[in-house]
């Protein structure tokens, strides 16, 4: 009978693991989109970027990519029944994830303080910079708070169906953030000059 319940539930998860799919694509979509534009505008006016990324962005990329790290033990600890290392690496994945996004604004602040490069100028190559990097910290909110709603479930009594759909829908966005953000910086880095 406890079988027959989990596999309702599984089927009952089903389409919303395909809404987290359908959010995933419309967001690779709407990044491709922006370096696309990013690629045409530099391509067909010969602006270039003109500006040496701020070396704070080189620590978010290690905090982010620790954070994933997290969060694959975190669920491997779900898996295992081990719930107190489940939260636990959910609070390091959280705190890393915080930490993000102190290291992208102190980037913005570098920039437009220190180096004076601004978001509106006569480059608007610039401007994506600044652009692409709000949206992808935007999504990283989205993301912290769809690891607070796992750490909040985690520390209820909740079937361990459940807690494991939410640990790997948790994991589904937060990895693919990961991806997203290296892949910015990656292209951002190529484009500096």
């Amino acid at each position: 009978m406890v079988q027959l319940h989990e596999e309702k539930d599984r089927l009952n998860l089903a389409p919303k693991k395909f809404n987290m799919w359908l959010l995933i694509f419309t967001s690779f979509m709407l990044f491709a989109a922006w370096t696309s534009a990013f690629i045409v505008y530099t391509g067909g006016k010969g602006h270039g970027l003109n500006v040496i990324l701020p070396g704070v962005f080189k620590y978010s990329t290690a905090v982010i990519i620790v954070s994933s790290i997290m969060l694959i033990l975190a669920k491997r600890a779900a898996k295992g029944l081990q719930f107190a290392k489940q939260r636990l690496y959910l609070w390091l994945t959280f705190a890393l994830g915080c930490i993000f996004c102190v290291l992208q604004v102190y980037g913005w602040y570098i920039m437009t303080y220190k180096m004076q490069v601004y978001f509106l100028n006569s480059n608007a190559a610039i401007s994506f910079v600044y652009v692409l990097t709000a949206a992808h910290l935007v999504h990283i909110i989205a993301g912290l708070i769809v690891l607070l709603s796992v750490l909040r479930a985690s520390y209820r009594n909740i079937p361990q169906v459940m807690n494991l759909y939410k640990m790997e829908m948790a994991s589904i966005f937060w990895h693919f953030l990961d991806i997203i953000w290296i892949y910015l910086y990656v292209f951002l880095l190529l484009n500096q000059n």
